[in-house]
């Protein structure tokens, strides 16, 4: 079977599963990953750049090797190879959870329980629950879906449409290091640095594609278009800035603004300055826009694999 095919079928397959499972709420092997790169960083922890880009590349590439020899493995099967794709796909992405999380905060506070909200909310984002009231919670929760829709979803199906298992585990690999130790924290600031700027690289191309498929997907295309091009690169991160800019004029929101993570208090900019204030109503419309472009981004994927498929061979046969 074509290298395309076991892409799309097993791609397919392993986002269903995410679709009617979601994360298993033990043994789940990014859990499994995290436990191996903390163990891996109290050996070698310093405060140097070098000994973190020490770090990630252990993680990184041990996961992606492990990730190419279970591929090569069973490649003479067609059948396995379609089954090790869908079960790499089904453990990297986690639109599922998201959605869950976020709709269990949004149904918190539209019950005006908002204590619940704040207990809930570190599930998904790292803001202080404490210095938010409920709009800033329902902002919080809009802003981390359109996020991860790139970091839980899209990001790994493009990476998994690049290069096989070997691409969506080394994706997933890249983002769980970056949220281990990719934040600037005194510990981390130098250690992290090769994490972090890994990720910003990896990350690049499935933001992108999140923007765009936010634009297609949303009630306003115009409008996700013109936030992304006016207010993106005002955003300090290079990936979340088209992400979420997108997501705020598709959904006719306002996003940004002041926030503070443990303790240390944000102000960045706003985008969609045009838009209304985050309501909790429109967490759902997030979750559903969200779902829209993880369905959109499978297909753009699939069909670009097997654009280049087609390609590579007509180049050896020409």
């Amino acid at each position: 079977m074509r290298a395309d095919r076991v892409f799309a079928y097993g791609a397919a397959a392993g986002l269903l599963g995410d679709l009617l499972l979601g994360d298993p709420r033990r043994g789940h092997p990014v859990a499994a990953f995290g436990r191996a790169a903390g163990a891996v960083e109290r050996v070698l922890w310093r405060d140097h750049r070098g000994w973190g880009a020490l770090h990630t590349a252990v993680c990184v590439g041990g996961a992606a090797s492990l990730a190419a020899l279970a591929g090569r493995s069973v490649r003479p099967s067609p059948a396995a190879s379609v089954a090790l794709t869908a079960a790499a796909t089904w453990s990297v992405v986690g639109g599922t959870s998201l959605g869950r999380e976020a709709r269990a905060i949004g149904g918190a506070l539209a019950a005006g329980d908002i204590e619940v909200a704040r207990e809930r909310l570190p599930h998904l984002c790292g803001r202080d629950p404490q210095a938010l009231d409920a709009d800033g919670i329902a902002r919080a929760v809009v802003e981390s879906v359109a996020e991860n829709t790139s970091d839980a979803v899209v990001g790994a199906l493009v990476w998994g449409a690049a290069a096989g298992v070997p691409g969506l585990i080394g994706f997933r690999a890249v983002n769980t290091l970056d949220a281990m130790v990719g934040h600037r924290s005194a510990k981390y600031r130098r250690y992290g640095w090769a994490s972090a700027r890994l990720d910003d690289v990896v990350g690049w191309p499935g933001a992108r594609l999140t923007a765009v498929l936010a634009a297609v997907a949303g009630s306003d295309p115009r409008g996700a278009v013109r936030a992304w091009r006016a207010d993106a690169v005002k955003h300090p991160s290079p990936n979340a800035g088209p992400v979420e800019a997108s997501f705020a004029g598709a959904l006719g929101v306002r996003l940004g603004g002041t926030l503070s993570y443990a303790g240390r208090v944000e102000h960045r900019p706003v985008l969609n300055g045009g838009g209304r204030a985050v309501e909790v109503a429109d967490i759902e419309r997030a979750v559903r826009l969200s779902r829209r472009v993880g369905l959109l981004a499978l297909g753009a994927s699939v069909a670009g694999r097997v654009l280049v498929n087609g390609l590579r061979t007509k180049g050896r046969t020409s």
